[in-house]
């Protein structure tokens, strides 16, 4: 039936579209049709269940750090490309960055599906353990749970793939990875090199612990990652020090500054830093000295003016030392915006699919972790989330960032949520990663690509819904704000980042990655019994023999 009802579309559009979407030729289906087709791709993925457990678990156990997503990349490409994508790898001088492309048909609508890759330094943890209980100790972990993002996108992509052969829907279908991501190393760079020029909307996935999607500004950060570096003198620490110039001196110099003028900023500034070279050893007066801030507001210009502080003050302590001082920019993000109709769309289909049954062992971990954190123990959700609508700017007082800020302010963009942790984890820590190879996650990808797959299918087939999220774009989100990059002309993405800290833990993590040839899953094969909880003291309910 379906076959005999998909029309020629644009015809019909309203005069709201963008030229690009004027010479797209999009391929239109009737709501009952969409509704039947909907149903048929929930029930495709179902199917498709145990590819998403796969990918999911094995991602997991390769926990690469930010632009060392090697092996990720890899299994990924190489899975796309059996699919009958094609890959351009390399992109925007990102060695683990690709572009997978896949087109049906003449012109339809160019979609694009992304999330990242990273993993969180010295998160390394046994899933399942309620516990602090590494794998390796020391090594990263998908502490922020980024293993499962790309399994939503391409299960969900791979289902619509066919049922667009099927049913003879035009169109495009992009992939693409957030590259660094916990460094805001990579998307800016994407855009400046133009990949999002030709693209008609973007679909970004990111894990949570809830089921939902926003509009407008959530209340994010923009930010900008810099690097100081000072030049001193060396000398011997003892017998002449007044022949050095510490580099060391001026580092410390600078953050107490900035912790000093932090008074006198907006309460929706984050600045934060780490010491990342201190010197070699306490009897030599360092001569190089590196400390590395993210400078996070909520808007361009107040971006700009904190990273004009922090170079004032590297100029100051420069000057009291008798050093000299260059920056290194390391990642940026602009502040997230994303699509009204686009979201209002999703929630519909989120709430067709709704929150995955737990079972009592998944609330059972849920809330062993939970008592091991001190937290209420509330266990896992039952009901999607609102629909998030913005935050009046005089309420925005800041938060994380993501470099998705810079796509969506390039092209109609939203961000899909799906329920596969366990609420009030610490990110970035140890037990985000528990729940992110075992069932909790495994049912929140499935039902995060049940959503994904129709959030897709709708952009494909409904043109009036890609017209009015561009009248959106245009007429309400970039009126009177246009993005300018915070990446400078001479700027490039920080490639060599992490290659020391994956070259030490790589050869010791090698000998867990996942083999899905020989075990059903990764709890399995770490002999893990599910779920395992702290009885008394050092004590344990259920075990794990690895």
């Amino acid at each position: 039936m379906l076959n005999k009802t998909i029309t020629a579309a644009l015809s019909g559009v309203c005069m709201l579209a963008m030229p690009l979407l004027a010479r797209a030729q999009a391929s239109e289906l009737s709501d009952a049709d969409r509704a039947e087709l909907k149903q048929e791709i929930i029930a495709a993925i179902d199917k498709k269940a145990k590819l998403a457990q796969v990918m999911n678990d094995e991602i997991f156990s390769y926990a690469e750090l930010g632009f060392q997503e090697f092996k990720t990349s890899a299994y990924l490409t190489g899975l796309l490309k059996k699919n009958g994508f094609s890959i351009e790898p390399g992109i925007a001088g990102i060695p683990t960055a690709w572009m997978a492309t896949w087109s049906n048909g003449e012109g339809g609508p160019v979609i694009a599906l992304g999330s990242d890759l990273d993993c969180i330094p010295k998160a390394s943890q046994k899933p399942g353990v309620a516990y602090h209980d590494p794998i390796v100790p020391g090594a990263p972990g998908h502490g922020e749970g980024h293993n499962s993002g790309q399994v939503v996108n391409i299960v969900a992509a791979l289902t619509v793939k066919d049922f667009m052969v099927k049913h003879h829907i035009n169109g495009t279908i992009k992939i693409w990875p957030g590259v660094a991501e916990e460094l805001l190393g990579a998307k800016a760079y994407y855009v400046r090199a133009g990949y999002f020029k030709n693209v008609d909307a973007v679909l970004y996935s990111h894990v949570g612990t809830g089921f939902g999607t926003s509009y407008g500004s959530p209340g994010m950060s923009g930010m900008v990652s810099v690097k100081y570096n000072f030049h001193g003198e060396a000398a011997h620490s003892a017998m002449a020090p007044w022949r050095g110039r510490s580099a060391l001196d001026a580092v410390e110099l600078m953050d107490v500054g900035m912790n000093f003028r932090r008074e006198h900023l907006r309460l929706s500034q984050r600045t934060h830093y780490v010491i990342s070279n201190g010197g070699d050893q306490p009897n030599v007066v360092p001569p190089e000295a590196s400390v590395w801030y993210y400078f996070r507001e909520t808007d361009y210009a107040h971006i700009k003016g904190l990273w004009d502080i922090g170079n004032k003050t590297a100029q100051g302590a420069s000057l009291m030392t008798d050093t000299s001082w260059d920056e290194t920019v390391l990642g940026s993000a602009w502040p997230g915006y994303f699509n009204k109709p686009m979201a209002e769309d999703a929630y519909e289909n989120i709430k067709l699919v709704g929150m995955p049954k737990w079972s009592a062992d998944d609330e059972t971990l849920a809330k062993g972790l939970q008592k091991e954190l001190n937290l209420p123990q509330t266990g896992l959700g039952t009901s999607v989330m609102p629909l998030r609508q913005p935050l009046p700017p005089e309420q925005n007082y800041g938060g994380p960032s993501d470099d998705i800020g810079d796509i969506s302010w390039n092209v109609p963009t939203i961000v899909l949520s799906y329920p596969a942790n366990i609420p009030n984890v610490t990110f970035h820590h140890w037990s985000a990663a528990v729940a992110m190879a075992t069932p909790i996650a495994h049912k929140g990808i499935v039902a995060g690509a049940k959503v994904q797959a129709m959030n897709l299918l709708d952009l494909m087939t409904e043109p009036k819904l890609l017209a009015s999220a561009h009248d959106y774009f245009d007429n309400v989100q970039t009126k009177d704000i246009k993005y300018t990059p915070l990446l400078r002309p001479q700027d490039t993405p920080a490639i060599h980042s992490n290659e020391a800290t994956m070259a030490e833990f790589r050869p010791a993590m090698e000998k867990y990655y996942y083999d899905p040839k020989k075990y059903d899953t990764y709890l399995e094969q770490l002999g893990i019994h599910y779920p395992t909880l702290r009885k008394v003291g050092t004590d344990t309910v259920g075990g794990s023999d690895s």
